[in-house]
């Protein structure tokens, strides 16, 4: 049995090393590109060692996919595994916005059975947004139950978005925070109804957030409307579709024709 408290400490702890460092508390920030527009801090590095040490020293059956870590095929031997995003939405954070957030998971035969997000810059007086969920248990904010949106028509679903797509013109736009983690957590919350990503992702983005919105009652798959599955050997899927239960098949029949055109395999 994993000691959820430790679990909880750990992931505090990540989110206070990085929120240290924080540039939107005034501090300077080492960074870079890994790739075009794919940026990387000495904060994410540092979040990624310390959680590496501290969950293997918690549970060391697991296996290990981050974000910040060359990939080894050793996780595919076993069916634990820990899914580390050190900091999720980077660019806010490099920037010194606050919507970024620490997320881990642990997967258990290719299905998270814990999550765990923290975002330490939000929610300050609450001593920030901790989100948790266990696989058949429920899912929470700062210890609050959360409960999904239960919207039952498309038109008019709060989305996070900077900007829609002319077809979208009938939903309403609300604030979108950088991490799509953190997007996921609106719709368990019920601060929005539909979160859609219409790209190639990492399991690792998604895994924590998506057992938190699917354990308060939303629907979470890809962008076809397909289950996600994790610890995969190729750890990527094409998009994620969060949303109230029922509006999913509309979302899904909506974007069809763009997922169709966009999910063409990275070389």
């Amino acid at each position: 049995m994993i000691d959820r408290q430790r679990l909880e400490a750990i992931v505090r702890e990540a989110g206070a090393i990085a929120l240290a460092g924080w540039p939107g508390d005034g501090h300077d920030l080492d960074h870079w590109d890994k790739s075009p527009d794919n940026p990387v801090s000495a904060l994410d590095l540092a979040v990624d060692d310390y959680l590496k040490r501290e969950l293997r020293a918690l549970l060391p059956a697991a296996g290990w996919l981050s974000e910040e870590t060359a990939d080894a095929p050793h996780r595919l031997q076993g069916d634990l595994v820990w899914l580390v995003d050190p900091i999720d939405g980077t660019r806010s954070f490099i920037h010194g916005r606050d919507g970024w957030a620490v997320s881990v998971a642990l997967v258990n035969a290719s299905r998270p059975l814990l999550g765990y997000l923290f975002a330490p810059a939000r929610a300050r007086d609450e001593g920030g947004e901790l989100w948790q969920a266990e696989a058949g248990k429920g899912s929470w904010r700062n210890g609050k139950r959360l409960k999904a949106s239960r919207r039952l028509e498309l038109p008019g679903a709060r989305v996070p978005a900077w900007k829609l797509h002319d077809e979208d013109a009938d939903l309403e736009k609300v604030e979108q925070p950088n991490s799509i983690a953190l997007r996921m957590a609106m719709v368990a919350n019920d601060e929005a109804d539909l979160v859609a990503s219409l790209r190639w992702g990492y399991e690792w983005d998604i895994a924590a957030a998506g057992l938190i919105a699917r354990e308060a009652g939303a629907a979470v798959t890809d962008a076809f409307g397909h289950p996600l599955n994790y610890n995969k050997r190729d750890p990527k899927a094409f998009g994620v579709l969060v949303s109230a239960p029922g509006i999913h098949a509309a979302a899904v029949e909506r974007l069809a024709t763009r997922a169709e055109a966009l999910a063409q395999p990275e070389n």
